[in-house]
């Protein structure tokens, strides 16, 4: 069982993230991994009814460099991130799974199509689903899910945006049969090869610096985000300190 870091589960090693994720899909499980970066870490830590559904997850992964170096810091002992966008493109090489795209727009699933069919071509033969722009609690769950239920996938990536796409998959869950959903928001945007939303070139990657380029790329999204991530960060550490002292 995962140890909560800052107030959330986070599983710091990836072959058991790995392990956990192919075990539910082999044994035609289900539930929902959250990809835990600054914007998610605050606001589950703002919001009560957010933090359950983080805590509730099959499994989250830290997202985040400066979070895993200052964890590692606090608890001393190597900690290290595992990039959303790179576990997506771990599944999808593996070319093993049947997989389900769900969110975003039609212009993005068309592309993020066409990119991932060259890297397996049976992807060509997998649902892409546009979902309507709508507030979480107005989703129609029942029928999409029983769009995902006729289909059978063993994943199901989903596109909305945190915290949106966090509250979509809890919701979703109990009406699915099977299948490990992910909410992994821009990834669909960074595949697509459509729009300005990339991802940061290796070489920003290498050094940990993707968060910086993201600033610079959507300055009005996320520069107010790492702003509050800034101003929660001194009480989280004096609480996680005071946590690793009394445990």
């Amino acid at each position: 069982m995962a140890r909560k870091y800052f107030n959330i589960k986070l599983e710091f090693d990836k072959t058991h993230v790995h392990k956990t994720i192919q075990e539910t899909i082999q044994r035609k499980g289900k539930g929902y991994v959250c990809s835990i970066e600054s914007n998610n870490l605050t606001v589950a830590n703002t919001n009560p009814a957010f933090l359950a559904v983080v805590n509730e997850a099959l499994i989250n992964i830290c997202d985040g460099s400066v979070i895993a170096k200052i964890l590692g810091l606090i608890h001393r002992k190597a900690l290290s991130s595992y990039v959303g966008a790179d576990l997506f493109m771990n599944f999808v090489q593996m070319h093993r799974y049947r997989q389900f795209f769900l969110g975003n727009n039609k212009e993005v699933l068309s592309g993020l199509k066409t990119n991932l069919s060259r890297i397996d071509p049976s992807i060509e033969q997998m649902t892409f689903m546009e979902l309507p722009f709508k507030d979480v609690e107005q989703f129609e769950y029942e029928l999409i899910a029983d769009q995902i239920n006729k289909d059978k996938p063993d994943i199901i990536w989903v596109s909305l945006g945190a915290p949106k796409q966090e509250f979509f998959m809890s919701y979703l869950n109990p009406h699915i049969n099977q299948g490990v959903m992910f909410g992994f928001g821009a990834i669909f945007n960074f595949n697509s090869g459509v729009g300005k939303v990339k991802r940061a070139p290796k070489l920003l990657r290498k050094f940990y610096l993707e968060w910086l380029y993201r600033a610079f790329n959507e300055p009005k999204k996320n520069v107010p985000r790492y702003w509050r991530f800034v101003k929660i960060l001194p009480r989280l550490i004096v609480n996680e300190i005071g946590n690793r002292k009394n445990g």
